[in-house]
């Protein structure tokens, strides 16, 4: 029998990113002389580590929101945990300033978010992962608490947790083109620097990159700097990389009040919102980097020394092995295939979705029509009955009923806010009511 806690915790969190590290921030400022006692919330973190798309903190690459839409200063701007206090811990707070830029470094927000993350090493157990989330046995109403079994990864010991809420923030699973897998030399950008370590960078002699966002031009102009030998190609199905719209007037569509209009608003409403500002976010570009590489292409076009080629109007159809080297098949263009020593798959992510997770019980949440979980405004699984023990809420995979910002950091101290405000409110109830401690099976060690 799997060990069980003997502690029924307010919250536990599922995933240990920028997404439940700000909820951890909301939790202990919100909860702050709110409750009766101390808010009891536990994370689980696949990583051994804190970290956040380290295998893209590629050099002197910029963050594309400003550094304000950090974990807490949206909801509280005079948080200690802001990006502000991190500047002045790390006694760089006026040097930043004299930048005048708005956009810190991809590398120093990483590290802005490792020093917030610091602060609640005795909440986060890393190397773990979740196996499943289910109601505890003889649950019968939404006070009862739920049950989260976990694995350790060193040892593979498996021990159960109790909760009367979930919050799901495993982040977002990378998606390849179909009939294609990764390999030795066939990498999606999620874990481009690790793999890139990992080969002799002389052998690199012809590298390409698909796809048409920020990550895939990113790359580009890394392997272009990194690789002075080397013949870089990047497979573009457009004419070319589009421009994101980071103009005033667009980007309200990422501020908190947007959620509201898109929540509440109707099906042409919310259509209207992806028709009209899908290129604030998704397959788009950062207008500097795009004039980077096409003054790299033209200066090279002027010596006669070309080595960077942009395949425009072209798809991959096919990865396959030729000896030492990759086959890339190509669909339009002059070009049909490239034999290369490294093929690049910046192609995005799958959305988040707790049903894995969940099992059997993903049968007691409701769905739309089309299939896709109904979700609350606070951001909870809507439950298909009254009496559904426990709370699942969602950090991610809410795109269909939340709107652009539910995978992004512009809104993370808000929506994370949100969420605290939510868990505290069900806690007041819970106190006023007196609820008994359900008895364990079995005490188990968090450790």
């Amino acid at each position: 029998m799997d060990a069980v806690s003997a502690e029924v915790h307010d919250v536990v969190g599922i995933g240990f990113g920028p997404s439940n590290l700000s909820l951890a921030v909301a939790l202990e400022e919100l909860g702050q002389g709110r409750t009766e006692q101390p808010i009891s919330a536990v994370f689980f973190e696949r990583q051994e580590t804190f970290g956040w798309h380290r295998n893209m903190l590629l050099p002197s690459t910029t963050m594309q929101i400003s550094f304000l839409k950090d974990l807490a200063t949206f909801r509280n701007p005079t948080s200690k945990y802001s990006f502000v206090s991190y500047l002045h811990s790390a006694g760089r707070l006026a040097r930043f300033v004299n930048n005048q830029d708005f956009f810190p470094t991809r590398k120093e927000f990483h590290q802005y978010l490792e020093w917030v993350a610091s602060n609640f090493r005795d909440q986060v157990n890393f190397a773990h992962e979740v196996v499943s989330v289910r109601p505890a046995a003889g649950a019968t109403g939404p006070m009862d608490h739920l049950e989260v079994e976990v694995r350790r990864l060193s040892d593979r010991s498996v021990r159960v947790v109790r909760t009367r809420n979930v919050v799901v923030s495993t982040g977002l699973a990378a998606r390849m083109p179909d009939g294609i897998a990764r390999g030795e030399r066939v990498w999606h950008s999620s874990e481009f620097l690790t793999r890139f370590a990992t080969v002799d960078q002389a052998s690199l002699k012809s590298v390409v990159v698909v796809g048409a966002g920020q990550s895939a031009a990113e790359i580009t102009r890394f392997f272009h700097d990194s690789l002075p030998h080397a013949q870089v190609y990047a497979v573009i199905p457009s004419y070319g990389y589009a421009l994101a719209d980071d103009t005033p007037f667009a980007n309200q569509v990422f501020d908190p009040t947007a959620v509201d209009d898109y929540y509440f608003g109707t099906d042409t409403t919310r259509q209207a919102f992806w028709d009209y500002h899908k290129n604030t976010n998704y397959s788009v570009v950062d207008d500097d980097v795009i004039r980077d590489l096409y003054r790299r292409t033209y200066e090279e076009d002027v010596h006669g020394t070309s080595r960077l080629h942009f395949l425009n109007l072209t798809r991959v159809s096919a990865v396959e092995p030729a000896g030492a080297r990759t086959r890339v098949s190509l669909t339009h263009g002059d070009i049909k295939e490239l034999d290369v020593d490294a093929c690049v798959f910046a192609t995005g992510y799958h959305a988040m979705d707790p049903a894995g997770l969940l099992g059997d019980f993903d049968e007691q949440f409701l769905r739309d029509a089309r299939g896709a979980h109904q979700v609350a405004r606070d951001y909870r699984l809507v439950a298909a009955t009254p009496n559904t023990p426990g709370r699942v809420y969602l950090q991610g995979g809410t795109e269909h009923t939340h709107g652009l910002t539910s995978s992004l950091l512009s809104n993370l101290a808000v929506r994370s806010g949100e969420i605290a405000d939510s868990i505290l409110g069900f806690r007041l109830i819970e106190e006023e009511l007196e609820l008994p401690a359900a008895e364990p099976e079995a005490v188990g060690n968090l450790g």
